[in-house]
């Protein structure tokens, strides 16, 4: 792009003096110093003077010179978005494509659907790697074009079931929300633990508004790439007693099998799902899924409700369900489901007649659902801020306890600083949830950090003590802020490291008075993050509870 290659409107005779008509005359015989020499900057001299000088300067290279006349130019003209445009190709030219962006963006308010300032833009951002941002301004023009879509390497799912994930066909325009909507359904597919998009531009014959899309992915296949890679993976959470056997993308139909073997004698636990798609529909995604578990809870510390402290509460309970999922598009989705358990308490003695309630064994059943939809999608500052709400609705078949429900919604804000790349990462997530009716006592919200069990993370408190749960704040309703800001420090081609520091405050409460916390919980630190062959993360952090003054040290691994 260069400062110059934008045509200059002819204007009428009456609008150009005749100094102005004789630069022009110059400028367009490719006289470029006599232009300079013919165009004088002074402080009254019409704008179309600084603009054909900055033209000409642009044509010798001089680019700051070049710079500083067409600045002199949109002051005197400000409705003018020649300007703007001759600014960003000076400013690209530079390589500074901060500046370039701006000053599109200025001509752009002048007028939005100039498609050579739009073109331009699309593809300054295209340049810096940032495709969502080049969609929106490309999509405003009416490109770019879809030539061939391809795969490399080809995948092992079923070619239908991959075609059918894709919302873009060939010979269209590439349009930004039907790319997103793509993205959402590959990720519902859960098989690709990588992927990438690539554009090439057509080069025969030359065209730079028609791409081929390339499909770049690394694929869950099995029990993975390799068989030290498969036996990483299901041992990743072998220091604290855990198995992740896997299965993936059976029969080549994206049918996936997770479970979780944990052998901790303090919260034995063995859980198994397995999803696939809904006849051959990557929108649609089924789970089926059985959990049981035997866990000793200290509740010591946390519960006031008997008359001598619980220190050995064991709980047994076993779970199974089943549920849907549907991407409607790249900005919502929504899921549902229905689960029976069983659940009974032992070693819980002196209870109150308000506490009693809470460990009553029996059955339950409960439906719940979720939606998940993007609320802000800015991709030139690359922000974005999803939002979730969630009910469940549940029916206790025993005496005290009979309809109860849990509320949650959340909001998360995401913001990438750099023009690309990832090197820079904040993100910050608000949540809050409540309960309504006579819930038992696995159903109560915990702050604190768990492994598998809990995600409602306050990283400077655990939420076990010798192994067993009960050590954090538990209640009916909770309030948690999330924030965390991570820096790459290493990236190679087997793992890659981030670091950076961390921020949670939490507040939980219980109306019985039994449970809660009095005031927020305030826990400062900072976390270490160790991606392994992008097949799953190690998480190290270290979190201060103010208010207690303890500290936290945790580890864990997920996908």
């Amino acid at each position: 792009m260069s400062a110059s290659a934008r045509l200059v409107p002819r204007q009428s005779p009456q609008e150009n003096p005749p100094q102005v008509a004789e630069v022009k005359k110059l400028y367009d015989e490719g006289e470029w110093e006599r232009v300079l020499g013919a165009a004088t900057a002074t402080p009254n001299a019409p704008a179309e003077i600084d603009l054909y000088r900055g033209l000409a300067l642009a044509k010798l290279q001089r680019w700051t010179e070049a710079g500083a006349a067409l600045a002199a130019g949109a002051r005197k003209a400000p409705r003018d978005k020649r300007f703007h445009i001759e600014l960003a190709g000076v400013a690209y030219k530079q390589k500074d494509f901060r500046a370039a962006e701006h000053e599109l963006l200025r001509a752009l308010v002048l007028d939005p659907r100039d498609s050579y300032a739009l073109n331009f833009l699309a593809s300054i951002y295209f340049l810096r790697g940032n495709l969502d941002a080049a969609l929106k301004y490309w999509n405003r023009a009416g490109l770019p074009r879809v030539d061939q879509v391809q795969e490399s390497p080809q995948p092992g799912v079923r070619p239908e079931l991959l075609d059918r994930a894709f919302a873009f066909a060939p010979l269209s325009t590439l349009e930004r929300w039907d790319f997103a909507t793509t993205q959402a359904r590959i990720d519902n597919l859960g098989i690709f633990s990588f992927y990438r998009w690539e554009l090439r531009p057509k080069d025969n014959p030359p065209d730079t508004n028609s791409f081929d899309v390339v499909f770049h992915s690394v694929e869950r296949d099995g029990f993975g790439a390799n068989k030290w890679l498969a036996a990483l993976s299901t041992a990743r959470g072998l220091p604290y007693e855990t198995f992740y056997p896997q299965y993936n993308n059976a029969l080549h139909a994206a049918v996936n099998f997770d479970s979780l073997l944990r052998f901790d004698p303090q919260k034995e636990r063995v859980f198994a799902e397995i999803t696939a798609p809904l006849e051959g529909q990557p929108r649609w995604r089924v789970r089926a899924w059985v959990d049981g578990r035997i866990e000793n809870w200290n509740i010591s510390g946390t519960f006031s409700g008997a008359s001598a402290t619980i220190s050995g509460l064991k709980l047994r309970k076993i779970e199974a369900g089943t549920g849907i999922r549907s991407v409607e598009n790249g900005r919502w989705s929504w899921q549902t489901g229905v689960a029976f358990a069983r659940r009974s308490f032992r070693n819980q003695s002196g209870l109150t007649p308000t506490a009693a309630p809470f460990f009553t064994d029996g059955n339950s059943l409960e439906l719940s659902a979720r939606t998940d939809f993007r609320l802000v999608s800015m991709p030139e500052r690359r922000i974005t801020i999803d939002s979730s709400a969630g009910a469940t609705l549940g029916k206790f078949f025993a005496a005290p306890l009979r309809n109860y429900g849990r509320t949650e919604g959340a909001l998360v804000f995401r913001w990438l600083p750099k023009m690309q790349g990832d090197d820079y990462e904040m993100r910050s997530s608000l949540r809050a949830g409540g309960t309504f009716g006579k819930i038992p006592f696995d159903e109560l919200f915990t702050l604190g950090v768990e492994r598998d069990d809990n995600d409602l993370w306050l990283r400077g408190v655990s939420a076990t003590r010798d192994g067993r749960k009960g050590n954090s704040p538990m209640g009916r309703d909770y309030v948690l802020w999330n924030w965390e800001m991570d820096k790459i420090l290493y990236e190679g081609a087997f793992f890659k490291i981030r670091a950076g520091p961390l921020f949670d405050a939490g507040q939980i409460s219980d109306p019985s008075g039994l449970l809660g916390w009095r005031g927020w919980l305030w826990d400062p630190g900072a976390q270490v993050k160790v991606r392994m062959l992008d097949s799953f993360e190690v998480v190290f952090s270290y979190g201060h509870d103010v208010r207690s003054g303890q500290n936290t040290f945790f580890g864990t691994a997920q996908r």
